[in-house]
């Protein structure tokens, strides 16, 4: 399978008008796309103005076709009006000498991503409501990602399916991030993922797979456990929390 995440900045006064164009335009077209499995808009808990477009496909070939043959542009332009213009602007010196100020346009942010294991179930038509995913990004050392996916597959996966709400995982891999990997979970409350890291499994799970994080990281556990205060690294595990605003599988 191949996922594709598409962070867009949503206008504050389109923040609840987005849904229903991703529901009544974007899921149709996205639908009537070959080899397209699951679309869902996510919103970010810590920041409602940010969204992501998460949808799954059967083959990199069919995402790649779906971008390339003009969908993803048209699409992308029709809910240009339900988005953040810009966060910078850009000045010149026009053909007068007077200076002009330009917006920058916002430009979505897409990560092409291989699913390289998975919970084994697909996402069903029912699996809506107050639905809620979460994102974990991990760095990790050179040549370790194998390993890592291996223990994904036999360990972690096994173990967030007991879990109360964990309903779909998936460890993804960027076509460009070269050491980062992402679990991907899905769960059918926000209350049901809070009380999963509340627990300590999450904490359990990590213990599993900390060897193959990257040398800066193992390096920042190591002063913090020493020091007893926290430590900021360009490699630090993000972790993120969205609701599934709207979604339907195909």
């Amino acid at each position: 399978m191949f996922m594709r995440l598409v962070q867009v900045k949503v206008r504050p006064d389109m923040a609840d008008s987005l849904p229903l164009m991703y529901s009544e335009r974007i899921i149709p077209a996205l639908r009537s796309s070959p080899g397209c499995l699951y679309a869902s808009l996510i919103r970010s808990v810590g920041n409602p103005e940010e969204a992501i477009s998460m949808t799954l496909w059967d083959s990199q070939q069919h995402a790649e076709e779906y971008e390339q043959g003009g969908l993803f542009q048209k699409l992308l332009g029709e809910a240009r009006p339900y988005l953040a213009e810009t966060s910078e602007w850009k000045v010149q010196l026009s053909k007068d000498f007077t200076l002009q100020y330009q917006p920058v346009p916002e430009e979505p942010v897409v990560k092409s991503l291989h699913v390289t294991a998975d919970s084994g179930s697909m996402l069903s038509a029912a699996d809506r409501g107050r639905m809620f995913v979460r994102i974990v990004s991990v760095h990790l050392r050179a040549g370790a990602k194998e390993e890592f996916a291996r223990l994904y597959a036999a360990e972690i996966i096994p173990t967030l399916l007991e879990v109360k709400g964990c309903r779909y995982a998936f460890l993804t891999e960027g076509l460009e991030e070269r050491n980062e990997v992402l679990s991907i979970t899905i769960w059918e409350t926000a209350e049901d993922a809070t009380a999963y890291e509340q627990a300590g499994i999450f904490r359990h799970l990590q213990a599993k797979v900390e060897h193959t994080y990257s040398d800066l990281y193992l390096w920042k556990l190591a002063a913090e456990k020493k020091s007893g205060q926290s430590v900021s690294t360009t490699d630090d595990l993000h972790v993120r929390g969205y609701d599934v605003v709207t979604g339907s599988s195909f």
